[in-house]
């Protein structure tokens, strides 16, 4: 039983309304909440009031007198068990609702979960640099000097392109670079990385190509080339035609 609950439980007690049960709390309540204990000692004085006053005799053509003590002291009673109700009522309801919320929540989680199961993305890979390579507008080039091949994707965006790259038969150790030189001959820079010193789609590679994505701030329509590049020599190993 919940403080609030046995705060309530003063009139009941002092009517002696409470269960076996309830009275014990309340007592040991009691014992440590000075306003109950002085409520208490009033309630206990109206009480023995209204059961120690007798019937009272009715003078000829007076007005209806009042119920009896004893009436009042059973309304009281009534009053107490009919508040006690409602708010073991209201407890039990809001703890009903809080069931109910919580129900529903997992519920409506378990429902997006199954929908999630049931209909997944068309294309879940929709960000990564294989779907680029996939979706995007590509173009392919090899160099007969060094023996590099490659494709690059590139894909419109507000901010300007998305670019992919897949690069073979490239040895290392290399640090390379991928730029986008737009009308004027301008270099942008779109990605960086390292080669290996196996390299990669050549016999004893790890793997058989290199594939990773960038972007530049120019759009598709202002690229006219890409170039792979080494970092520091400057030196172009593949050129791609826009």
């Amino acid at each position: 039983m919940s403080a609030d609950m046995l705060h309530i439980d003063v009139g009941a007690y002092a009517l002696g309304l409470l269960e076996e049960p309830d009275r014990r709390a309340f007592e040991a309540h009691l014992s440590t909440c000075a306003s109950c204990h002085e409520e208490l000692g009033e309630l206990r004085g109206i009480a023995r009031t209204l059961d120690g006053i007798g019937p009272i005799a009715e003078p000829a053509g007076a007005i209806p007198v009042p119920p009896e003590p004893a009436v009042v002291s059973d309304l009281m009673r009534h009053r107490i068990r009919s508040r006690r109700r409602y708010r073991a009522a209201r407890a039990l309801a809001a703890a009903a609702a809080g069931v109910v919320l919580l129900g529903g929540a997992l519920g409506t989680g378990f429902t997006l979960g199954a929908d999630r199961e049931q209909a997944p993305p068309a294309r879940p890979d929709t960000g990564t640099a294989a779907a680029l390579m996939r979706d995007g507008q590509k173009v392919s080039a090899s160099d007969a000097g060094t023996g590099v091949t490659g494709t690059v994707a590139m894909q419109g965006k507000a901010w300007g392109s998305r670019i992919g790259l897949r690069l073979s038969k490239v040895r290392g150790p290399l640090r390379c670079e991928l730029v986008a030189v737009d009308a004027r001959g301008d270099a942008h820079t779109v990605a960086g990385w390292s080669v290996p010193a196996k390299g990669y789609g050549l016999p004893g590679s790890a793997q058989p190509h290199l594939t990773l994505q960038g972007g530049t701030a120019l759009n598709p329509e202002e690229i006219s080339r890409f170039e792979v590049r080494t970092i520091g020599e400057g030196r172009t190993l593949l050129t791609v035609p826009a």
